[in-house]
């Protein structure tokens, strides 16, 4: 089975991710797109070919939301720090949907 279409997704994602640096409302609001296309694309992806997807969307998809969470939840003189957490997990996330996608080619 190709994925290209999902896996090309990912990969624009992961581009736009890797320019997000600082903590501020314009990257917040880049970084709660990318993570809602990762989300919808990982389901996708799920939904096509459990065996290989289900695993990710499990654990990357909620470790990702668990430091989601935390950069709401957070102090704000600890947001900088949860902000690239957040993006490092994300980031992750993308890298191993990409990896997986391509090992199915």
């Amino acid at each position: 089975m190709a994925y290209t279409k999902e896996r090309k997704k990912l990969e624009k994602l992961l581009e736009k991710i890797a320019g997000l640096q600082n903590y501020d409302d314009k990257s917040l609001t880049t970084i709660t797109d990318i993570y809602d296309q990762y989300s919808h694309t990982v389901r996708i992806l799920k939904n096509k070919d459990a065996e290989t997807f289900s695993e990710l969307y499990l654990n990357e998809l909620q470790q990702v939301k668990e430091f989601k969470r935390l950069l709401k939840v957070g102090e704000e003189e600890d947001r900088q720090v949860n902000f690239i957490n957040y993006k490092t997990a994300l980031s992750d996330a993308l890298k191993k949907t990409i990896q997986a996608a391509n090992s199915t080619i």
